[in-house]
């Protein structure tokens, strides 16, 4: 049974519960597991600070505990966190046989609803930005259950929409949203990094960009591991299509996959060097291995961010 086998994926119409399933289902596993030791009692309540007022203390915890706590409240908020999600036409990739399949933007959107419902239980708070050809939504971070829902809408809505051959510009896109950040944030980014360019320091500069003003970053290198990285296709003809240009070719599988294998390594390669060198978390997100790596790598950077 796959990972997915456990999710009602053939509609995605309901984005909360999905993503309420997910998150239940990953800390259940983490009490199970070698993280258990991470923080996943998600507090409705702060240490009282001695000398402010005390109205908002919660006696009944106190009462139970013998310790002082305040009720906290939708604004109070820990963290800011910006989810960046590459809405470009390669992220619709592959192109399901069944409904069960989930694309490479189809998964990055209900792991995002993920993230920000778990990012919702801690009251930390949460925006999103979506890019293609340019930077098409960009919310400020909150962390109200009215927002969480005006973000699982935006969600929808992408993952609706059926529009191909929409190119990406990643490099114009990162500047544009690392200008727009303007609070120290987290900044969670989901994009399978195919730019239309080929000046690859050119985007890696813009990765470098959301470092200016001292940001957290963590990049989600979103893959269909076995077929865009491994290449494992059968060896007969086969027609590929550029998602984003539309162009076709021709060609048998084997005649190109040590080459095409070579380049893409390079490629990631360099992309994962950059990014230690630029201080900003890597992660593979292949789409076959399910959300929980996500949210686990998220937890990882929370209680270093502490």
């Amino acid at each position: 049974m796959s990972f997915f086998d456990k999710y009602d994926l053939k509609s995605l119409n309901n984005l909360e519960l999905l993503a309420k399933q997910v998150v239940e289902g990953f800390i259940i596993g983490l009490h199970k597991s070698p993280f258990h030791g991470f923080s996943v009692e998600f507090a409705e309540h702060r240490i009282y600070n001695p000398g402010e007022s005390t109205k908002n203390i919660d006696w009944k915890v106190y009462g139970r505990t013998d310790k002082m706590f305040v009720k906290r409240f939708e604004e109070e908020t820990n963290l800011r966190c910006q989810i960046v999600i590459d809405t470009s036409s390669s992220m619709y990739f592959p192109k399901g046989e069944t409904k069960e399949q989930l694309n490479k933007l189809q998964f990055s959107s209900l792991a995002a609803a993920s993230l920000m419902n778990l990012l919702r239980k801690q009251r930390d708070a949460f925006g999103l930005s979506t890019f293609e050809e340019k930077l098409n939504i960009h919310t400020r971070a909150k962390s109200s259950t009215t927002h969480f829902r005006l973000m699982l809408s935006q969600l929808d809505k992408i993952i609706k929409d059926p529009a191909t051959e929409k190119s990406t510009a990643a490099t114009a896109a990162l500047h544009q949203i690392a200008d727009s950040i303007h609070k120290r944030s987290l900044v969670v980014i989901f994009s399978d990094m195919f730019d239309q360019g080929d000046d690859n320091e050119a985007l890696f500069s813009a990765l470098q960009h959301l470092k200016h003003n001292k940001h957290e970053v963590v990049l989600f290198h979103v893959m269909d591991k076995e077929k865009e990285i491994d290449f494992e296709y059968q060896n007969r003809p086969y027609v590929f299509i550029d998602m984003e240009t539309g162009e076709k070719i021709k060609l048998q599988s084997d005649q190109v996959k040590d080459h095409y294998k070579e380049r893409v390594l390079a490629y990631t390669e360099a992309l994962k060097m950059k990014c230690l060198q630029y201080r900003i978390d890597y992660f593979e997100a292949d789409i076959n291995k399910g959300f929980y790596p996500i949210l686990q790598s998220y937890l990882v950077k929370r209680s270093k961010m502490k």
